[in-house]
């Protein structure tokens, strides 16, 4: 089951490695009333995102129900 609150913490985290909110929100073309709204990352926005924060925080953080890690057997 995919846990909103560790999305939402991912993107916290992403906030923080990239600089801030509105560093963020610069790196992604995006408005910092627009980061500010989201509760998680949206999808259009998660490749944006990690790349920002320098892969910090991956894709699969921020939205495991899109991108979810493959598991090795």
């Amino acid at each position: 089951m995919i846990d909103k609150a560790q999305m939402a913490d991912a993107l916290r985290r992403a906030i923080e490695a990239a600089g801030g909110l509105s560093s963020l929100a610069r790196a992604i073309s995006c408005t910092p009333q627009a980061v500010h709204q989201w509760q998680i990352c949206p999808a259009g926005r998660v490749l944006a995102v990690e790349a920002a924060t320098k892969r910090v925080v991956s894709r699969h953080d921020l939205r495991p129900d899109l991108y979810p890690r493959e598991v090795s057997v």
